[in-house]
């Protein structure tokens, strides 16, 4: 718990990052598959387009953009590599080797940036209110809104491109074997 805030705030902010929602919802998703392979419906095509979605953002934003200032050691180390680097490629193997597919949609790609962009105007308002921002490239803060939205706009036309390839992808993959 930091000096200034207190647990309810240190909560709320972990749970204010995007990796921290993305892999967490990864967990979920992974699970139920786990449980009943042959899990589907419009909702859960959703979420699990989500989960794709969020944790590929998540790898390809830390790498380009938030890895270079980090330094980690010990245990701090190695939950990055996971959330930021293991998480991401097991999940998007995980898609491409057992799906399940055919599952998305056009409305099912439109519906999945209803969590991302909730997030931002989340993140935005939550700033703007205390002054905490979860990554640097967001704090409108120091970097002004222009730039903060400009980074956020670039990450949102990043995950429209990856949505995309992956319903091609979806289209041109075979079934999971059994499906």
């Amino acid at each position: 718990m930091t000096a200034a805030a207190g647990t309810g705030t240190d909560l709320l902010r972990l749970f204010s990052y995007f990796t921290v929602q993305s892999n967490l919802l990864v967990l979920a998703v992974s699970a139920t598959l786990a449980l009943r392979p042959d899990r589907d419906g419009a909702g859960w095509r959703v979420l699990r387009l989500d989960a794709l979605l969020g944790i590929a953002i998540t790898g390809v934003v830390y790498t380009t953009l938030l890895a270079p200032g980090v330094r980690l050691d010990g245990a701090d180390r190695w939950v990055n590599a996971v959330e930021h680097h293991a998480a991401p490629v097991a999940a998007l193997a995980g898609w491409v080797l057992f799906g399940p597919r055919p599952r998305l949609e056009r409305r099912t790609l439109l519906l999945a940036f209803a969590w991302p962009l909730a997030w931002v105007a989340w993140t935005f308002a939550h700033g703007a209110a205390t002054g905490w921002y979860p990554y640097p490239f967001l704090d409108a803060a120091s970097a002004g809104y222009a730039a903060a939205l400009l980074g956020t706009g670039a990450v949102l036309v990043a995950g429209i491109v990856l949505a995309l390839v992956l319903r091609v992808l979806d289209t041109r993959l075979p079934r999971a074997p059994g499906r």
